[in-house]
């Protein structure tokens, strides 16, 4: 299964687009929420139904005692979206002031979820936020720069409006630069279009010298719910933003599995401990349900 990051150069619904990705896929899924700005869904989505003791902050203490100590941290910080917990969370930073203690986390962060994904056959979806930049590169700060470098895929969330591809083309060619120098193949780097705007794909696609891997629906009533909370919308499931986004996940699934096939990474280190704490997140059906 993938992991697959989502970045945008300035606000572009890349939380709306995780979570429908994460409710709409067929497979376990996950969300991590790893927006160095702070994270949006406590008090969005689950209407502050998560409190501050749970979430992404507290693995960087985990971390510093071992990748066992880090997998058990993590598993107990996962908050279910469904009733069944199929379809987990890591909440995100309550204050972006949190974001440095994680530098030296994000690293492992990345083992974990690749393993999850690997052994455990999770669907993985990690929201990274706005692409900050620093002298032309991710900033060491405020972008989770290695969860990107080690993602199957790497998608920019864009628009189809011209705000949304002027922004983008100042930062797709740093994204690409950056990720070519940590050995990703080009066609680790796409977009996913969000149908708002004018442009449709083949002209998003030309406009920034990207392909469009995905596009979803503006589907302004799912989008306001998934990012706002409150009322459930009537056949959520049906809804034309999750039908289109379930439709999406296969389409990043057979992407990410031609990324597989061509990557060039060493071999990343077998942790047991770690696979098998987050294998038996399928028994548990995982989190705190």
């Amino acid at each position: 299964m993938p992991v697959t990051a989502l970045v945008s150069a300035k606000s572009c619904g890349v939380t709306t687009t995780a979570l429908a990705l994460t409710l709409a896929s067929r497979q376990l899924s996950l969300l991590a929420e790893c927006d160095p700005a702070g994270g949006t869904i406590r008090a969005g989505l689950l209407q502050g139904e998560v409190g501050a003791g749970y979430g992404l902050y507290h693995l960087a203490a985990a971390d510093r005692t071992g990748p066992e100590v880090l997998a058990q941290a993590f598993a107990s910080h996962l908050w279910p979206l469904d009733p069944g917990g199929h379809r987990k969370l890591l909440p995100g930073l309550t204050d972006p002031a949190q974001a440095g203690a994680l530098g030296r986390t994000w690293p492992a962060l990345a083992e974990v979820l690749h393993v999850l994904a690997e052994d455990a056959g999770y669907d993985v979806v990690v929201d990274a936020g706005r692409l900050a930049l620093e002298a032309g590169r991710p900033h060491p700060t405020l972008t989770p720069a290695a969860l990107l470098h080690q993602a199957d895929l790497v998608l920019l969330v864009v628009r189809g409006t011209e705000q949304s591809l002027a922004l983008a083309r100042h930062v797709i060619d740093p994204l690409r630069a950056d990720l070519a120098e940590h050995e990703r193949s080009p066609e680790a780097l796409g977009l996913l279009l969000i149908e708002d705007g004018p442009y449709r794909a083949h002209q998003v696609a030309d406009s920034l010298k990207t392909p469009v891997v995905a596009a979803l629906p503006y589907d302004r009533s799912t989008a306001g719910y998934l990012a706002g909370g409150g009322r459930p919308v009537r056949g959520l499931g049906r809804s034309p933003l999750l039908r289109h986004a379930r439709t999406a996940t296969e389409q990043l699934r057979a992407a990410a599995s031609r990324q597989q096939l061509q990557r060039h990474y060493p071999t990343r280190p077998a942790h047991a401990q770690l696979a098998g704490v987050l294998q038996r997140l399928n028994a548990k059906g995982g989190g705190h349900g």
